[in-house]
């Protein structure tokens, strides 16, 4: 997209004045009347090689001097509020610019162009920022999802994209949408969690647990983290991924790139959708197939939810040990049914017991994520996999979460405890140098 372009993208039409929104119009209209005469007035192809503060310095200059031809009356907070407003339409995403710079919004919600959530510490909150009107919407929506190349119109009017800084983008519009454009940002963590974090400030799960999870990432343990949306299933498979060995070549797949891997040797890909005439798509089964081929020590996949968990079984089976993904599900169980239910998704004609036996032989563990009613993450449930009892697959939890009830400020109250039960990937830790003590599964232990 030239430069022309990504301005033009966001041209802001003057507001039609009614009654009981005078102030209101009145700015939208100023807004608007500056915003168009800065396109006529800039040089747009000397401003091409401006670094952003440069051009932002340039916006500012320029506003000033319209701001003194036309004689407007406003007063300095005002004249800063739309200095920062027209800065954000012409290089940003305009209103969402304000809610992009807010570290504590972890979710941006677009339901309207006059209707925006945020997610701020796991709970939702109706914010007062709104666009203009539903072209506005649609023009920043166009502007987010052009830059990664993908596109949306009434023939394909539902698209996954990128933002630059990695926040994942779903945007909806009509005639899917019946309200309007809709709009979901996951924002991207800057500074990424560590374990320590999710054992100290969040309590996500306690320090005999982190270590044990850590041990298993070590010791090239299969694991599958469950969870609904939001639980904070790619948080955890980041930070597992990061007790990998430097060493160690790794391979991940995703639909949009969210992990965030510190190792050296990383190699990344992603899944492409088809183009406007129904071709080009790449999906993450041809990709996990492309990944054997790539000489992966481990391959890291964003989540599995297709036909390609027949190929990342297999993977597990023939040598990729250590291999991490993520898999919506409510508990440990239904993980594996719908594991299974992907493999059939496959068309391998394979009986059940048969893709029961590779999951079976596959996976060693499954860890539960869970996001409470008061918005806190916790681990609720590390089960192991043992093998099979006729067509059943047989598993044994070594952690829970125990919720005993929800106090007067709403928060959720329980426990973290030990089932008492000593897994038997235990000598395979101890193989790799990890060796995890008696009294940690002690069942009468029990931690907040």
């Amino acid at each position: 997209m030239s430069f022309r372009e990504k301005l033009n993208a966001v041209r802001i039409e003057p507001a039609e004045q009614s009654q009981g929104q005078v102030a209101s119009d009145a700015y939208k209209m100023l807004k608007g009347r500056m915003h168009l005469k800065l396109l006529d007035k800039f040089d747009l192809t000397a401003l091409e090689t401006l670094a952003p503060e440069m051009l932002r310095q340039e916006i500012t200059a320029m506003i000033e001097r319209l701001l003194q031809e036309e004689q407007a009356l406003i007063n300095d907070v005002e004249r800063r509020t739309l200095i920062r407003d027209i800065q954000h339409e012409m290089l940003g995403f305009g209103p969402l610019e304000l809610l992009m710079a807010d570290p504590t919004v972890s979710d941006i919600l677009v339901n309207s162009y006059h209707q925006i959530y945020v997610e701020r510490r796991g709970k939702l909150e109706l914010t007062n920022v709104t666009f203009t009107d539903e072209k506005h919407l649609l023009r920043i929506i166009d502007k987010i999802v052009s830059l990664v190349g993908r596109r949306i119109d009434e023939s394909s009017p539902m698209v996954d994209a990128r933002l630059p800084d990695g926040s994942r983008v779903n945007a909806v519009i009509p005639p899917v949408a019946l309200d309007g454009p809709m709009m979901s940002i996951r924002r991207f963590a800057h500074i990424p969690l560590k374990m320590a974090n999710l054992v100290g400030e969040l309590k996500s799960l306690t320090p005999e647990m982190a270590f044990m999870l850590e041990g298993l990432s070590k010791a090239k343990v299969n694991m599958i983290i469950s969870g609904g949306t939001g639980a904070g299933k790619t948080t955890l498979l980041n930070i597992l991924s990061g007790y990998i060995p430097v060493s160690e070549r790794i391979v991940t797949i995703e639909d949009a790139a969210e992990l965030q891997m510190q190792q050296p040797h990383v190699v990344r890909m992603e899944t492409r959708p088809m183009n406007i005439e129904g071709k080009g798509e790449i999906a993450q089964r041809a990709l996990v197939r492309n990944a054997l081929r790539m000489r992966p020590d481990r391959i890291v996949i964003g989540e599995v939810r297709g036909a390609e968990a027949a190929d990342m079984l297999q993977a597990m089976n023939t040598g990729h040990e250590g291999s991490l993904t993520t898999i919506h599900a409510n508990t440990p169980r239904d993980a594996l049914s719908r594991l299974e239910n992907m493999v059939g998704m496959a068309n391998l004609s394979l009986p059940h017991k048969a893709a029961r036996q590779q999951i079976a032989s596959a996976i060693t563990v499954v860890i539960q994520a869970i996001r409470l009613i008061d918005g806190k993450r916790k681990i609720t449930s590390i089960q192991e996999l043992t093998g099979m009892e006729g067509d059943i697959i047989t598993m044994q939890e070594i952690f829970a979460f125990k919720q005993t009830g929800i106090g007067i400020d709403g928060d959720v109250q329980g426990y973290f405890h030990a089932t008492g039960v000593r897994p038997k990937f235990t000598e395979r830790l101890r193989s790799f140098g990890v060796v995890l003590p008696d009294a940690m599964f002690d069942p009468t232990r029990h931690y907040q």
